[in-house]
């Protein structure tokens, strides 16, 4: 029989990393489909070179596991399972370059133990694969620079590539190659190392599927990425309010102890640098080439602009390592403890959905909605659905449904990539549709009482139904708004 506690005594680390995934792995039989997993597997039902707010690489990675092992959520939850637990191997093995045993061994518990960790095992975003291939690029550019691994050169460039071709933020890793070659003086002279520029074109031409769909879609990708957010940093308001949002983001993520040594490390650094001028050693420079452009980068931009939880990921796999070098025995215990709390508590959440969550960013309902849906229209045949909330409904109501659910292009507003399928809006002229609206702030089950304009302008009469309302264990949780809407004119 295996003796687990002396296996504990002997390797407690290891056990800690172990029990971490298990208790996700256990979880994820009970977690519900996200309007993010379905949007991208959305992507994988529709394969394209790329789509429009984000290059494809998640929605290739859920087409794969589906196609293996069927479709079905806890599929599209393990798919993220299996990238995120490559992701924290290949950083052990990043991390060993750097840290003694013991220091490794901290580092693998403390990114094992984050909640950023968890939501990655959980939840499909384009940070699922990006995570993996930044960390597999540190790796082998490693390599390439430390060990003068000629060929590392050639797979740093396509795993930066595949990070770019995961998510538009993987281009900080050519920026943090080059600042750190550029501060170094050791490694300087690889600035005009062919396998340098070797590694920088194939990377670029990794990256060929993400460029041509843009150049065949007038590089509306690009646009969207960022011609909104120019003009949002440009506007300059201070806000208070973005700032400690932001701070309260990264205090869940990384937990309070760890976030706290993020900072003091990153002033550290940064003061003797402006102060003094002092660069520190090569290795420890190479890793905040990955860190600081956008760790504080991005920090830097939280009282003018609503920086998003997930922007800062990719600093954290460097941020660790550094993070290991600094944390005591005692913190480490402090870290674990409130690490578990807080996994405890998310896992009654998921269990048992005690607080009620006034958003579409929900597990629950979307399968109910479904059926009821289906039900409508067994009385009214022939009729298409479509919801108006960006992509949210009309992704998870795909994911159940067999017939396809359209999005707010019905009515002649921008859908995110439902404007990029090729749909035919024509066809559907003359048939009637089922309209559904959530209601994010269900107080009553009452109906809305009005019609958005759009409706009217895009169908002959609009009828506001009975709303159907979405029960979990006896209690109301989620109300869905619905109109029938006769004879669609395609064009108002």
């Amino acid at each position: 029989m295996i003796n687990f506690s002396k296996i504990i005594k002997q390797y407690p680390a290891l056990s800690i990393v172990f029990g971490f995934q298990l208790f996700r792995f256990i979880l994820l039989p009970f977690m519900g489909l996200m309007p993010q997993d379905a949007y991208y597997h959305f992507y994988g039902e529709n394969l394209s070179w790329s789509y429009f707010d984000h290059p494809g690489m998640i929605g290739y990675i859920l087409r794969l596991f589906t196609f293996i092992f069927g479709k079905s959520i806890f599929v599209v939850k393990f798919a993220d399972f299996v990238i995120t637990s490559l992701t924290l191997l290949s950083f052990y093995k990043l991390a060993s370059y750097f840290l003694s045993a013991e220091k490794l061994k901290k580092s693998i518990v403390l990114i094992t133990s984050t909640f950023f960790i968890s939501i990655l095992s959980f939840n499909s975003t384009p940070d699922v694969p990006l995570l993996l291939f930044w960390t597999l690029s540190l790796l082998f550019l490693y390599q390439a620079i430390f060990e003068q691994k000629k060929l590392s050169w050639v797979y740093a460039g396509i795993t930066m590539g595949l990070a770019f071709d995961s998510k538009y933020t993987a281009i900080l890793l050519q920026l943090g190659l080059l600042a750190f070659l550029l501060f170094s003086k050791n490694y300087r002279k690889l600035l005009i190392s062919p396998w340098l520029w070797l590694s920088l074109i194939i990377s670029i031409l990794v990256t060929f599927p993400v460029w041509w769909w843009n150049y065949q879609h007038d590089f509306a990708s690009f646009l969207f990425q960022s011609s909104n957010r120019t003009s949002s940093i440009s506007q300059f308001k201070v806000s208070p309010k973005l700032f400690f949002g932001a701070l309260g983001h990264q205090l869940v993520l990384l937990l309070p102890i760890l976030l706290s040594i993020f900072f003091l490390f990153t002033f550290k650094y940064v003061k003797r640098f402006i102060t003094k001028f002092k660069l520190p050693n090569n290795k420890t420079l190479f890793l905040l080439a990955f860190f600081i452009p956008t760790f504080l980068g991005f920090f830097l931009l939280t009282p003018i602009y609503w920086v998003k939880l997930n922007w800062m990921m990719p600093s954290y796999i460097t941020g660790i390592i550094i993070a290991s070098m600094f944390f005591t025995k005692k913190l480490l215990k402090y870290q674990i403890i409130i690490s578990i709390v807080i996994h405890l508590l998310v896992s009654i959440q998921i269990l048992f959905y005690v607080v009620p969550i006034k958003s579409d960013d929900t597990w629950v309902g979307w399968k109910e909605l479904a059926t009821e849906i289906e039900k409508l229209q067994e009385e009214k045949p022939n009729t298409f659905v479509f919801s108006n909330d960006g992509y949210k409904t009309s992704a998870a109501l795909n994911f159940f449904m067999n017939d396809k659910v359209y999005a707010q292009n019905i009515i002649g507003l921008h859908a995110l990539h439902f404007d990029y399928l090729g749909d035919d809006l024509r066809n559907l002229k003359g048939k009637s549709a089922f309209f559904i609206d959530s209601d994010k702030r269900f107080k009553n089950e009452e109906k809305r009482g009005k019609l958005i304009p759009e409706l009217t302008s895009y169908f002959e009469k609009c009828t506001e139904l009975k709303p159907i309302v979405i029960s979990l264990r006896g209690k109301k949780i989620r109300k869905f708004w619905v109109y029938y809407c006769e004879n669609y004119k395609a064009k108002p």
